[in-house]
């Protein structure tokens, strides 16, 4: 068996091949690089358990979906409520919120009343394109050019963006 300076070098030239299957497990680039530091370390721990002649790439891919599978496993556990109290109080009462939909309304409200202050030139454009319209649609309807379409509706965006954050409104979807 090598030394394990020798053992080491030798997996570390897969470390590019196993981040994109480390990433399609984990779905974060922190967590996958945690997971092939994880995996190299499991490997070089194990080394003895290695024989001489095998897939070492197969070796580390299952030592990857292991140690993913065991920490999934743990995550789970961390998650599961355990009620001791009589009938299971606590486990069969839980709060449960349901949305009916009024901030949404209010926020339409809302809206609907800074769209009022904004410029009519600006409001129609917008209100087509918040409609759907494309901008070269718009542009035939109205009989603008492209330009004027594209520069109207990005400054009523910034004005109703305005009129919004003066009402206290943020975060509304249309600053971005």
């Amino acid at each position: 068996m090598t030394p394990t300076a020798d053992f080491g070098t030798e997996i570390m030239q897969y470390q590019r091949i196993l981040r994109p299957f480390a990433f399609n497990l984990t779905h974060s680039m922190e967590e996958s690089e945690d997971l092939i530091q994880d995996t190299f370390y499991r490997a070089i721990a194990n080394k003895d358990k290695f024989s001489e002649g095998t897939n070492i790439k197969a070796w580390l891919f299952t030592i990857m979906k292991n140690i993913f599978i065991n920490n999934y496993r743990k995550n789970q556990k961390k998650n599961v409520i355990t009620d001791t109290s009589d009938n299971q109080y606590l486990l069969n009462s839980t709060k449960k919120v349901e949305h009916n939909g009024s901030e949404v309304n209010f926020l339409a409200a809302d809206i609907e009343k800074a769209m009022q202050e904004v410029s009519i030139d600006f409001t129609a454009p917008f209100m087509m394109y918040f409609n759907g319209f494309k901008y070269q649609e718009i542009a035939e309807q109205l009989n603008l050019p492209l330009g004027t379409v594209k520069s109207r509706i990005f400054f009523a965006r910034k004005e109703l963006q305005n009129k919004l954050k003066g009402m206290g409104i943020s975060n509304s979807g249309f600053d971005k």
